[in-house]
């Protein structure tokens, strides 16, 4: 049995019972697939429970209500690619984080000859990298005793971030078109950090934001509280758990976040990077306080939320980690419910693609009123 659009039910499991068709991979920025579109022309899945609705991303004021507060990362992504050399041998290295011993947590990889690349292993240590400008990388050791992706690395240049602007490009995965410029994985609330840190792949959960939007959310009484998430590279082909990042989470925002649970606006998290940093803050009281250093938190069902209401997110893959966050928040039977009605009204995947949003379980009787668009409604399909 398949449901419509030749997709494969879930069979009521966990998210992981399905396969991503290779054509739902959103392979351009929204703006780039026809004349006048803005980054926001992508479409939106809104989940709950199980009940789903379809809308489009300009929708979201309509969605939210005044009072409600969207966590948001403000962490600025790198042009954190390099080409580089081992012996005769061409590598690309991506640079995910920063120790606090100046070393960086880097990943080695293959050019594939499609200008994107494949899995390389890394190492052994003592292993020595030639970067432009004459600067050496040489591995001294694995960032985690189970996985030998990530080694941490020196460079013989301390200016890491002036060498990625100088020679860096935007890390880019096989399932997209080309490559993009910077400002392609910049969203609108990235901002600068001092020391030029910023995270190796962007929040994507935002990307579709205009200022335009913002503004009118904040019109409607929608509130922002900004942090910030560093992330690192993503594990795209093992789908390894997240390894610790540097977070802050402002005194500001903690305030915000703290008056909103205390009132009746809903806490929202942009990204499961942002989640992350604030769920990391929290006591177990579901307190916020300002905090800033690593976190190493894995969201997952069995240890659940402390601090949000809802996620903003983009569509995971079956084995992505994420998945568990996601679980934590809603619900194993509402991820599922979502993700089946993605791939049955075709949304895309990936940083480019479409988003998903959810909330917190509401009467029918509202629901009608909200949303007109149900789950049997494909005016908002492709």
């Amino acid at each position: 049995m398949t449901t419509a659009m030749g997709v494969p039910p879930l069979d009521g499991g966990r998210a992981g019972r399905w396969t991503l068709p290779e054509e739902l991979s959103a392979r351009v920025p929204a703006e780039q697939r026809g004349t006048g579109l803005d980054r926001d022309a992508v479409r939106l899945l809104v989940s709950r429970g199980t009940r789903v609705s379809h809308h489009a991303f300009v929708e979201l004021p309509g969605l939210l209500r005044a009072g409600d507060l969207l966590v948001v990362n403000t962490s600025m992504t790198l042009a954190a690619a390099v080409d580089g050399r081992v012996g005769h041998a061409r590598v690309v290295v991506h640079f995910s984080t920063r120790g606090d011993d100046g070393r960086w947590a880097v990943e080695l990889r293959e050019p594939d000859g499609r200008g994107t690349t494949r899995a390389r292993g890394g190492g052994p240590a003592g292993t020595e990298v030639g970067l432009p400008g004459d600067v050496r990388l040489v591995l001294e050791e694995p960032l985690a005793d189970r996985s030998a992706r990530l080694w941490w690395g020196r460079v013989s240049d301390a200016d890491v971030p002036g060498l990625l602007r100088r020679h860096g490009r935007p890390i880019r995965y096989s399932y997209t078109d080309r490559d993009q410029p910077l400002s392609a994985y910049q969203t609108v609330f990235a901002l600068p950090s001092a020391d030029g840190a910023g995270s190796a792949e962007m929040p994507s959960a935002a990307r579709p934001f205009t200022a335009r939007l913002v503004a009118e959310l904040v019109s409607r009484g929608v509130q922002f509280a900004p942090v910030t998430l560093h992330t690192g590279v993503a594990s795209a082909e093992a789908h390894e758990p997240p390894y610790p990042e540097r977070f802050t989470v402002p005194e500001t925002s903690a305030r915000l976040i703290n008056a909103a649970r205390a009132g009746d606006g809903r806490v929202i998290g942009v990204g499961t990077t942002a989640v992350r940093a604030v769920e990391s803050a929290a006591g177990p009281d579901g307190v916020v306080r300002a905090a800033r250093g690593w976190t190493g938190l894995v969201v997952t069902p069995e240890r659940g939320v402390r601090v949000v209401d809802g996620l903003l997110t983009g569509l995971h893959e079956p084995q992505a980690s994420h998945l568990l966050m996601l679980e934590a928040i809603a619900g194993g039977k509402a991820v599922d419910r979502g993700y089946e009605q993605a791939l049955r009204g075709r949304y895309l995947w990936h940083e480019f693609g479409d988003v998903h949003l959810i909330l917190p379980e509401e009467s029918p009787a509202a629901l009608s009123v909200e949303n007109p668009h149900t789950e049997d409604c494909h005016s908002n399909c492709r």
